[in-house]
């Protein structure tokens, strides 16, 4: 290996060892301080955001267009096998950056926001793993790698949208998203399945016919191909929460606010569109998906704006906000302006997390603004009034505050069915268990509510998050 295949690995692996070495010690009892907490992740991310510019000015210098590491295969039997590889093309280095230099400036932050917080430790542990798992996806050199970077993102989401344990929405909160990942996921690994089917292997250079993006051209059969870009596009709108998907985003907010800055404004919402953006090959042979891309994301836009002005605290406003900004750049995608996309993508990255980081300062500066004008209200943007009749507006309005009754539904139809699913078949393990050793299953306790996992439904469109 050379000295560049070196930084590439360490770039990606780095954090995943930070957050074992940090998280390991308190898992078996030892008492890990705050300051060895922040030396320890705080190095780590450093490094890791110089070897990440490093890969960059290297990649930008180069004459080659991409380079493709393979370190080794995890399994192989005959064609088939599991190989971890990397890819550091054009699409890639600037989701590589926008990683590295977001996780950096919010792990900075977050030593002085979480200090003296109960979750401390545990808040850093998730936030490395969850670095990992961004790198595994914007540099991975095939789709079985990116599963797995997809999955450590998706866990660690919803690991820290519970990370206030003591309150029953967050709890219940997690358990939404979590499952709306979930049943989202499939799509990722049907397209896996296709994509061996058809292509005989899911590496990128092999697959997707090379490692130029986006000039590289996919040569499969009409039906693999629509097989692939449908599942691949299904994965997407659940992880970047585009309809009907999008209602586990507002309830993600339940976290602390860092998390929702770098999760659900910077890069986690992001994952699909870039999903999206290096299977660009196969979506190019597909047009009729293409369009059904941009539908899906200019009716997830209009949804969005048209809640996001009715909705009373800031965080989700700014949740909203991110998802009609992600729906454009889905729309942006289906269109064909792929650079362009990858452009807006990493400059919302930078202003949503941002913006989130500085929510509680601009809420009082807000209160001061306020108070200065001796409670006039300062005129906000007026389009929606000038397209709508005033009994237009009124119902509309209705409607946004219950944002359209499509969480509800979602949940009646998707995410309850999925959860009673997943009880029973955990119920008939346990009982199969006690079988096996002879005993009889004990009496179920526990209420809704209770730390027992069970989701519940907000009261009402006040109380949801």
């Amino acid at each position: 290996m050379t000295t560049r295949d070196w930084i590439l690995t360490a770039v990606v692996f780095a954090p995943l060892l930070t957050g074992l070495a940090v998280g390991l010690p308190a898992r078996f009892g030892t008492l890990v301080a705050e300051r060895y907490v922040r030396a320890l992740v705080g190095t780590a991310l450093t490094l890791t955001w110089l070897g990440s510019v490093a890969l960059a000015i290297w990649f930008w210098k180069s004459p080659e267009s991409a380079f493709e590491l393979q370190l080794f295969d995890l399994f192989r039997v005959g064609d088939v096998g599991f190989s971890i590889s990397f890819l550091v093309d054009t699409a890639g280095v600037p989701m590589m950056l926008l990683t590295t230099t977001l996780t950096g400036i919010v792990g900075r932050f977050s030593f002085r926001y979480m200090h003296k917080e109960r979750g401390f430790l545990r808040f850093f542990v998730l936030l490395c793993f969850f670095e990992t798992g961004m790198l595994l996806v914007s540099l991975s050199g095939g789709l079985d790698v990116l599963v797995f970077g997809w999955e450590i993102v998706g866990l660690s989401s919803a690991m820290l949208v519970a990370f206030f344990t003591h309150r029953n929405e967050p709890r219940s909160s997690a358990l939404y998203v979590f499952t709306t990942y979930r049943i989202f996921d499939v799509g990722l690994l049907v397209a896996g399945v296709f994509l061996h089917h058809y292509a005989h292997s899911v590496q990128f250079s092999k697959a997707f016919g090379g490692v130029k993006w986006p000039l590289a051209v996919a040569h499969l059969p009409t039906a693999g191909a629509v097989a692939v870009a449908v599942a691949l596009t299904f994965a997407a709108i659940g992880k970047s929460a585009q309809l009907p998907a999008s209602a586990w985003l507002p309830r993600a907010m339940e976290g602390p606010t860092p998390s929702s800055a770098i999760f659900y404004g910077a890069l986690s919402v992001h994952a699909g569109a870039f999903l999206l953006l290096r299977a660009e090959p196969i979506l190019e042979e597909v047009p009729l998906v293409r369009i059904l891309i941009v539908v899906i994301g200019i009716a997830t836009a209009v949804h969005a704006t048209l809640v996001g002005r009715a909705q009373a605290d800031v965080k989700t406003s700014l949740a909203y906000a991110s998802m009609t900004q992600v729906g454009i750049i889905f729309a942006e995608i289906g269109a064909g302006f792929y650079r362009v996309a990858l452009l807006h993508i990493v400059g919302h990255a930078i202003v949503r997390s941002w913006q989130l980081l500085r929510a509680p300062s601009f809420l009082h500066e807000s209160h001061v603004v306020h108070d200065a004008l001796e409670g006039d209200e300062w005129v906000r943007g007026r389009h929606a009034e000038l397209i709508f009749p005033q009994k237009a507006q009124h119902r509309l309005y209705r409607l946004a505050v219950e944002r359209f009754f499509l969480e509800s539904l979602v949940r009646r139809l998707l995410v309850a069915p999925a959860l009673h699913l997943a009880r029973s078949l955990d119920s008939f393990e346990k009982r199969l268990a006690l079988i096996f050793v002879g005993e009889t299953a004990p009496e179920s306790k526990g209420t809704p509510g209770e730390t027992t996992g069970n989701y519940t439904e907000p009261q009402s469109a006040a109380e949801r998050p």
